[in-house]
């Protein structure tokens, strides 16, 4: 096994806390706001901009933007998923003082991505990938392609962690070795089995 590749939300972060928050700001029914905003939010990570997305978002609960609040619901739902587990971070750091090569895999904006870069938790990694980048999002054939590219690593030679049941369905698909994402101690005891392999 020579990388071992990360999905970041709700993996390395908690769930986002910021949902309440942004349907206030649209004045709009928490649970409607929540409903619109995962509706849209694949356009978003396969690199629509915020304000198109938002639009979209606006649009569902018949509501009007203007850039103000564009910009101000960015911010909070960048912000949002900004909370990483600590018991996450302490395996990457782990796995990164025994100079085990690591990757970033995940469905995020290009905003995102941008503020993701300059977080501490950046350094442990020695390839970011964000779909909103790429183009592309988990679990299409292509984002498989794009990472073992960059890896210059062969599909059996990762281990990809994600919490979503259909993007290990798509790496295990492109040949990967992936496993479901339960907590940071499940994934070390998988790793310790892998690494002393």
């Amino acid at each position: 096994m020579r990388w071992i590749v990360f999905d970041y939300g709700e993996v390395i972060s908690r769930r986002t806390r910021a949902l309440p928050e942004m349907a206030a700001l649209l004045d709009t029914d928490p649970a409607d706001f929540e409903d619109a905003y995962w509706a849209e939010r694949r356009d978003y990570d396969a690199g629509l901009s915020d304000a198109g997305y938002w639009r979209a978002v606006a649009a569902r609960l018949d509501r009007e933007l203007d850039d103000s609040l564009i910009h101000r619901l960015t911010s909070v739902d960048v912000d949002g998923w900004m909370s990483a587990d600590p018991d996450s971070l302490a395996l990457l750091e782990d796995l990164h003082r025994r100079e085990v090569p690591l990757a970033l895999l995940s469905n995020a904006s290009t905003t995102f991505a941008r503020a993701g870069e300059s977080k501490p938790w950046a350094r442990f990694f020695d390839h970011l990938l964000f779909s909103g980048d790429l183009r592309v999002t988990k679990p299409a054939p292509e984002i498989w392609r794009i990472l073992l590219d960059t890896l210059g690593a062969e599909p059996a030679e990762c281990l990809f962690f994600d919490d979503r049941a259909e993007n290990i369905a798509g790496a295990r698909q492109a040949g990967l070795n992936a496993e479901l994402w339960h907590s940071a101690d499940h994934a070390r005891d998988l790793l310790h089995q892998q690494l002393a392999a």
